[in-house]
């Protein structure tokens, strides 16, 4: 139970014109965490204090941030966690009021539709293209290229509300989906491009391996889902005048690929010469970094 009168009393003091008394209010404010934004969003509703409501909107930005830190450490604890939940908490970085469960009900009906239509005995072309026709066609999601920045094509929410969205968005939808229905395609770091690959297990008779050999059939394009051969790939690394060998390619982690989508997304800050929300989302990626060298 929240302490009111301690409470009415420091918010009381919000407009204070001195900083420093603001800041040590704002301090003890912060320290309440989730449970006392209805009261600062109805001091910001009721008020017509521009200081007042500015100050408001940094209160209540601060304690949803130290709450979304906290959920990103507690997902990174996991050694790869689960994806579409990872891509869920960086959108509520920028949508605090995200509905997570229509959210997981619209992706798990997704989900659904794509595993009707499979089987045990569809080859890898045919099951993308399965999940190509479900994804592009059936749900008309549309891949938009990552030179437009609009901000709002990375969020995977914004991806259901508009059906508008990008190589991230589109592409994380896409793996969490291949994850939970055991396709083995994965994201793969290719300089440049968000870009996945179809990674077969291969098991021999003659060999004592029980982790057989990892063969890539095909790269993908999670904008279209368009396939792409080898010789396609090594073509592209040829005209961008990269050095690597295809064969040195190998599957990203849930949590890099986090990484890559905060990365994305702080470039579109940077256009905008926003540098505290640029500082928060590399907060962010750390914590989920400091994991990965554990």
């Amino acid at each position: 139970m929240l302490p009111d009168k301690e409470i009415n009393a420091l918010l009381q003091l919000v407009d204070d014109p001195d900083d420093e008394v603001f800041e040590t209010v704002a301090a003890k404010i912060i320290r309440y965490g989730r449970q006392i934004i209805p009261k600062l969003e109805t001091v910001w509703e009721s008020t017509f204090d521009k200081l007042t409501q500015d100050r408001m909107e940094i209160l209540i930005h601060q304690v949803r941030y130290n709450d979304l830190l906290e959920e990103v450490k507690e997902w990174s604890k996991g050694s790869n966690p689960d994806l579409l939940r990872g891509a869920i908490l960086i959108a509520k970085y920028e949508y605090p009021d995200v509905n997570i469960p229509v959210l997981l009900a619209e992706f798990d009906q997704l989900r659904r539709s794509v595993w009707l239509e499979l089987n045990n005995y569809l080859t890898p072309l045919e099951q993308v293209n399965v999940l190509n026709t479900i994804v592009y066609n059936h749900y008309k999601f549309v891949g938009n290229e990552l030179t437009d920045r609009n901000i709002g094509n990375f969020f995977v929410n914004k991806l259901f509300d508009t059906k508008q969205g990008n190589s991230y968005s589109i592409g994380i939808v896409y793996l969490a989906i291949c994850e939970l229905l055991d396709i083995p395609i994965f994201a793969v770091e290719v300089p440049q491009l968000f870009l996945f690959a179809y990674i077969d297990t291969l098991y021999s008779f003659f060999s004592n391996d029980p982790n057989g050999i990892q063969q890539i059939q095909f790269y993908l394009d999670p904008t279209t889902g368009m396939a792409y051969t080898q010789t396609d790939l090594e073509n592209y690394l040829k005209k961008i005048h990269q050095n690597e060998r295809t064969r040195n390619i190998v599957p990203l982690s849930n949590k890099e690929v986090i990484c890559k989508l905060i990365n994305q997304i702080s470039q579109c800050f940077q256009y905008k010469n926003d540098e505290k929300k640029i500082g928060e989302l590399k907060k962010i990626e750390n914590l989920i970094r400091i994991t990965m060298k554990n």
